[in-house]
């Protein structure tokens, strides 16, 4: 199946699995569709220390072989390595302005009160300004000055990747947003400008953490994850994932976690049984280095993310089902865990563009 095709059947069914399951089960598909998202439908769970320490033990359980290897060799070696450029003019441009930026977030100046909604954008272009400083200062390049067309393409892909996590957010209501109301054309181009800003963040923070010396030499040859018969796998795991979309809205408390899980493993089935490479590919020869940069770039992204909406006025805040408690920021404490497979759906998003554009990846999944 060539390019186009297949995003096309990708995206019918990523969208139309979750309309379609609320609409098997008799719910008002309106509501789900509702723009802007206003009214708070879905009535949640209240907090269980019994489903807290579950996911809490299988979140542990997953991590911690990965945190104690890459623990081990940060105590025997530096994690960078020497810097091999200063850090560039255009890197200490975004530093000043995320500074200002940051700092007129959290202020409530009157001055300053018909932009108080808006600094969020300017706050994402300082970030990613920097991290590619970073990765310039480390490495001599960066995906902004090696790949500008890739780049500058990134934001307008990011927008509408995240478009679609709004759309399924939509039939959990995981998060909402506050401080501000406007119509929809405001709502659409106000929220469309800090969207955009998602993925050129994430994988530029990948492309300098891909750098660090622990993670070529922790995870290059980490533990190898051999699956016999992986195109049956996928088959099953493609039906499984679809089925879960489909209930997502008609059991948003139980299967929330899937918003973040099943996009991921949608597309990686469809990728293994077309018999093409996938953000997992690597992990069966023990090979972990993508999967560990992409869901620590995410993980750190997601840190600014929580903390610089915490005090801004413009903000969203969280309602998770069982787990609701122990906040970092306006974040449920394992409310994090979401980001490390959307440090993989980021990378997958970047990775169709530059098949798109007909040119390879910095270290395309790990390589």
């Amino acid at each position: 199946m060539s390019l186009l095709p297949k995003l096309f059947f990708l995206a019918v069914v990523l969208t139309g699995l979750p309309i379609l399951g609320v609409a098997l089960a008799g719910l008002p598909v309106a509501q789900y569709l509702e723009f802007p998202p206003e009214t708070r439908y879905v009535s949640h769970a209240p907090f269980s220390w019994v489903v807290f320490a579950c996911y809490g033990v299988f979140l542990l359980a997953v991590v911690t072989p990965f945190w104690i290897a890459g623990w081990r060799f940060r105590k025997r070696s530096s994690a960078a390595g020497p810097a091999v450029c200063p850090f560039p003019w255009w890197g200490w441009v975004g530093v000043v302005t995320g500074l200002v930026s940051w700092y007129l977030a959290w202020t409530r100046y009157p001055w300053f009160s018909g932009f108080q909604t808006h600094t969020f954008t300017p706050l994402w272009i300082s970030f990613i300004l920097v991290m590619n400083g970073l990765t310039y200062r480390r490495t001599g390049h960066c995906m902004m000055l090696d790949r500008p067309l890739f780049f500058f393409l990134l934001f307008p892909t990011s927008a509408l990747f995240w478009w679609f996590f709004e759309y399924l957010n939509r039939f959990v209501q995981n998060w909402y947003y506050v401080g501000a109301r406007f119509t929809a054309w405001e709502y659409f181009w106000y929220a469309t400008l800090p969207f955009s800003t998602v993925l050129p963040a994430v994988l530029g923070a990948r492309q300098w953490i891909s750098r660090w010396t622990w993670v070529d030499a922790t995870f290059e040859h980490f533990v190898p994850l051999r699956i016999k018969n992986p195109r049956r796998v996928a088959e099953g795991t493609l039906i499984a994932a679809g089925a879960g979309l489909i209930g997502i809205g008609v059991w948003p408390d139980y299967l929330f976690p899937l918003l973040w899980v099943s996009p991921l493993l949608i597309i990686v089935s469809v990728q293994t049984i077309a018999g093409e490479r996938h953000a997992l590919s690597d992990v069966a020869k023990g090979d972990w280095r993508a999967v560990i940069s992409c869901a620590v770039a995410a993980l750190f992204c997601g840190w600014f993310w929580e903390m610089w909406n915490y005090f801004s006025l413009a903000k969203w805040e969280y309602a998770i089902p069982f787990v609701d408690r122990f906040k970092i920021f306006e974040m449920p404490l394992l409310g994090y865990a979401g980001y490390l497979p959307f440090g993989l759906e980021c990378a997958v998003i970047g990775d169709v563009l530059e098949t798109a554009l007909g040119i390879n990846g910095d270290r395309k999944y790990g390589t």
